[in-house]
């Protein structure tokens, strides 16, 4: 009895070895008027290669594009550009304000 599970043990692992090849792709984006949270993202997978590209509004006010790639070869890469200029706002600097615990 032992041997046979033994057995089909070891036919589910060689079966799960030889599906190993991964496929998929996503994609969202968030565009909150109301909290100015934008933001999306996709990517794609097809084995060991990976592509992708995810974007974003900082809170000073640039936008930051983020193009990345991964694969056996070459690892990780990653290319960001950031687009606009800095801004801060002006007024009252959080260490004056009350504090309410």
């Amino acid at each position: 009895m032992f041997k046979i599970i033994a057995l089909v043990a070891c036919l589910v692992v060689i079966v799960a070895a030889g599906d190993d090849h991964a496929q998929y792709k996503f994609e969202y984006g968030v565009k909150d008027g109301h909290t100015h949270d934008h933001k999306s993202h996709w990517e794609h997978r097809d084995g060991d290669v990976v592509k992708g590209q995810y974007t974003l509004d900082e809170a000073d006010g640039t936008h930051r594009v983020v193009d990345y790639s991964s694969d056996h070869h070459g690892g990780f890469q990653a290319h960001v550009q950031r687009s606009g200029h800095a801004h801060h706002p002006h007024g009252e600097s959080y260490a004056n304000v009350a504090q309410h615990y």
